[in-house]
């Protein structure tokens, strides 16, 4: 009589099936998603309490976020100096056509925009004769 006891084989749990399906979704899921990018613009205006200025028919804006990016209607510049900055400006007064009315030049600077960037604006915008020129704020709770 034999009374050791039978060894049974070993349970074995054979993994690759369970990762090619993980595999195949990771797959799936990446093929499938989109990614939303969005390209606004995030400044954080100063507040005022004045009124809202009225609607002008031709506008120049020049908006400078926190980090002294500068953007004129919403499109980034390549860099931030004077020079690329006036070029910007040519260009949207050149879109314009051929109405000989002043664009009005709106800066829209962040709270915590270096002083430096709104004067390095504002030099641009004389240099080039804009005299309009107002800041953009947001009206205050008070």
């Amino acid at each position: 009589m034999n009374f050791a006891p039978k060894r049974e084989k070993e349970l074995e749990l054979n993994l690759t099936p369970l990762i090619d399906v993980v595999f195949l979704l990771l797959i799936f899921f990446m093929v499938s998603t989109t990614f939303n990018r969005e390209s606004e613009i995030s400044i954080e205006l100063p507040e005022s309490s004045g009124e809202e200025a009225p609607h002008e028919k031709f506008v120049i804006e020049i908006s400078i976020d926190g980090q002294g990016r500068y953007f004129i209607n919403q499109r980034k510049l390549k860099d931030s100096r004077l020079e690329t900055l006036k070029q910007g400006i040519r260009e949207v007064r050149a879109r314009q056509g051929n109405d000989k009315t002043e664009p009005k030049l709106i800066i829209s600077a962040d709270r915590n925009t270096k002083h430096q960037a709104v004067v390095l604006a504002m030099d641009a915008a004389r240099q080039l004769g804009l005299v309009h020129l107002t800041f953009a704020t947001r009206l205050s709770n008070d």
